[in-house]
């Protein structure tokens, strides 16, 4: 129910539009008891042939409450949704803040599939939790209680049994049919997260299905998790028919009951039969809003079960400390300290970062080599702070990055990753994003230094750069970090699919830029590190040899052999 608190935390802020949902609420509940109950007095009394201006004003009273009902409804209407529009929007944005600094590395432990349905669906789910949920039981009960000490001044063996008939369609019933109603929910939103997570990786993965001739297999299963998401939705309307069934027959029952003891006590002169057809009418009105609590516990437990897979996503709390934010410098180069440094993804029992000691001075340039899944990236991403280090420090300019904000660190960065997003619209839109104030003649200068010189500004760039080359996302990656221009590089294989020629061009141009810089390099080609201060070579998650170029050549030991192989591969 922690989760739960949070949705009825956002609600709460909506607190005149609540006071005036409830009001309009009470209005129309009890104008509709009010119009049914003077409907069947005046059909009695007008059996009596009374006094023309008797009924005149009888019928007046009908018009007034029948005016009054349909002004109160739709106020009622009006003020709780839009209640719900702004809470829903509230609840999007509180999702969001929350999302944000875990963002980074969300991918790691949910399929974005199920991310989509949880942030699409589980937040619609919520809409119903205060239109079904938070205030239609407080109108309920106000409309309830002033009808029976109403009912209460022409018998009090009629008012008892409305009290009956309030808990057997407001709690009895509703609480037998909450058990089964709670597992088919459950088997809805999980139905539903399968179908989310097959349709994405459908799209995602159209290409390489059609490739290796596994699209119709997949589209079965697709199908399959489309059937079966229906079928419990199915089962989800039958059940809640049914309950729905079951509670308007009940209170059905309680109006024949009404109608059977008002009959005895008009008999036995207990009661004026001129108000029977009244009480019965009010007995038939007042449970019309007790009909929908058949379906108020299965409303709550979709919002229970709705808020807890949302809000289990960000349930994780970043990372903070009690200590002052440090500053970065304005324009000094930053060292690097990795100090014990260790790192494990959720669920998995190896580290990939095993406790790495490291010092890169600032302005020094770094290579880090070594064979695919070595860390050599996560080690870039813990410095990043996109990850955390489960346990050991990093330091960036002899600060913890505990104490420097996440956005600080990457203002200060020029990063390049393996995998780098483009945005739909243009060449120029893409490189702007590096920082403000960028003249046209800076934009094109910077797609000379890449080799890009042949593209104009106004080139279309599809969605994640579909219309460019692997090579030409990352001539476009390295100048927008061109184009930022910072004291700290961070490069992780910026140039894997570029030609040889194209990236001894673009290297020669990125160090005579970052001459007096910090660059960390992840690579795994080993041609062209001669110039390096230092080469940090990785397996399994720890260092196992550092040293300039010569020196480690010297050694003849894991990077020699790295090297001797390289040459034996590619001549």
């Amino acid at each position: 129910m922690k989760e739960l608190s949070i949705v009825i935390r956002e609600v709460g802020r909506e607190k005149k539009d609540i006071l005036y949902s409830i009001l309009f609420g009470f209005l129309a509940g009890i104008t509709a008891v009010g119009l049914f109950a003077s409907s069947g007095y005046l059909i009695s009394k007008a059996a009596l042939m009374p006094p023309l201006y008797a009924l005149t004003v009888m019928i007046a009273l009908l018009k007034l409450f029948g005016l009054a009902r349909a002004v109160s409804r739709y106020g009622e209407r009006y003020f709780s949704h839009r209640a719900t529009f702004t809470i829903l929007s509230n609840l999007r944005v509180n999702f969001f803040e929350r999302l944000e600094p875990l963002a980074p590395g969300i991918f790691q432990k949910y399929r974005s599939g199920d991310l989509l349905a949880r942030i699409v669906g589980d937040v619609e789910s919520l809409q119903n939790f205060f239109l079904r949920v938070y205030y239609p039981p407080i109108v309920l009960i106000i409309v309830f209680l002033s009808t029976i000490v109403f009912t209460s001044f022409f018998s009090i063996y009629i008012a008892l049994v409305l009290v009956l008939g309030l808990l057997l369609t407001a709690l009895v019933i509703p609480a037998v049919f909450a058990y089964s109603q709670r597992r088919i929910d459950h088997t809805v939103r999980e139905r539903r997260g399968e179908l989310s997570t097959e349709v994405t990786e459908l799209l995602y993965g159209f290409r390489e299905l059609k490739l290796y001739q596994r699209l119709e297999e997949k589209e079965r299963m697709l199908i399959s998790s489309s059937e079966d998401y229906i079928q419990e939705q199915e089962r989800d309307g039958v059940q809640s028919m049914f309950n729905q069934s079951i509670n308007t027959a009940a209170s059905l029952m309680i109006s024949w009951v009404v109608l059977a003891l008002g009959a005895y006590l008009v008999i036995g002169g207990q009661l004026n039969g001129l108000f029977l057809a009244m009480l019965v009418m009010i007995s038939l009105t007042v449970f019309e809003n007790a009909t929908p609590m058949a379906a108020f516990p299965g409303h709550l437990e979709e919002s229970r079960r709705a808020s807890n897979r949302l809000y289990s996503v960000v349930k994780e709390e970043p990372v903070i400390t009690q200590e002052p934010k440090i500053d970065l410098p304005q324009t000094e180069a930053l060292s690097v300290d990795f100090r014990e440094a260790a790192y494990r993804f959720e669920n998995e029992g190896r580290n990939v970062i095993d406790g790495v000691t490291l010092h890169l001075p600032a302005g020094s340039k770094t290579a880090i080599v070594g064979p695919s899944g070595s860390g050599k990236s996560t080690l870039l991403m813990l410095m990043l702070k996109v990850l955390h280090a489960k346990s050991g420090k990093v330091l960036l300019a002899n600060h913890s990055i505990q104490n420097i904000e996440a956005e600080a660190i990457w203002q200060k960065s020029n990063v390049v990753l393996q995998e780098n997003h483009f945005f739909y619209g243009t060449i120029r839109d893409n490189l702007e994003m590096a920082r403000d104030g960028l003249s046209d003649e800076d934009l094109k200068s910077v797609l000379v230094k890449v080799r890009m010189s042949h593209f104009s500004l106004e080139d279309e760039v599809f969605e994640k750069g579909e219309n460019l080359s692997g090579g030409e996302k990352q001539r476009l990656a390295i100048a927008r970090a061109l184009l930022k221009g910072e004291r700290l590089w961070v490069l992780d294989e910026p140039t894997s699919s570029i030609d040889a020629l194209t990236e001894r061009f673009i290297y020669d141009e990125l160090f005579k830029q970052a001459v007096d810089d910090t660059v960390i390099l992840v690579s795994h080609r080993l041609t062209g590190l001669e110039a390096m201060d230092q080469i940090v070579v990785m397996e399994d998650g720890r260092i196992v040899e550092n040293g300039s170029f010569n020196e480690l050549m010297a050694k003849k030991g894991y990077f020699f052999e790295m090297k001797q192989i390289e040459k034996s591969v590619f001549g």
